[in-house]
């Protein structure tokens, strides 16, 4: 049984991923942390349009063909949306804005399998998850330096 998995949606100036970022992923994986299930590179026109990038040389040829099904094809093969939570639907294309590139990342967080099992033994049922923003992330930091 997979860990949480998330949804990771980074925008880039250029569409190239560094050698820092795989290499910090690698080093998580061993670290048995999160692994990185699938990556996705895509740019968006300024129209709106929503197209895939080709794979970073030297990766796998299929790389991002599991993100882009569970996903939808941003190609516009289908219009395609994942189901949240909360019933509504998370739409790649509004992940990303006009005029941008983005890399998606599908990174499942092994960590938090063995949490997960245990709230769903306990009868436990997440309702909410979220990351706090930098802003957030900031105060936050500040009020525990206050303590």
């Amino acid at each position: 049984m997979m860990g949480p998995v998330q949804v990771l949606v980074v925008g880039f100036d250029q569409p190239a991923l560094s050698g820092e970022i795989l290499a910090e992923l690698t080093r998580l994986r061993a670290a048995g942390i999160v692994r990185l299930v699938d990556l996705l590179l895509v740019s968006r026109a300024e129209d709106g349009a929503v197209e895939t990038l080709a794979a970073p040389a030297g990766a796998d040829a299929g790389l991002g063909g599991l993100a882009a099904a569970l996903l939808g094809q941003p190609d516009g093969e289908d219009e395609g949306g994942m189901e949240v939570a909360d019933d509504s639907v998370w739409s790649l294309a509004d992940a990303v804005p006009p005029g941008s590139v983005a890399a998606v990342a599908l990174i499942e967080h092994l960590w938090a399998g063995p949490l997960t099992a245990a709230i769903q033994k306990a009868g436990g049922t997440p309702l909410e998850e979220t990351w706090l923003a930098p802003d957030d992330l900031a105060t936050l930091e500040a009020l525990i330096h206050q303590r």
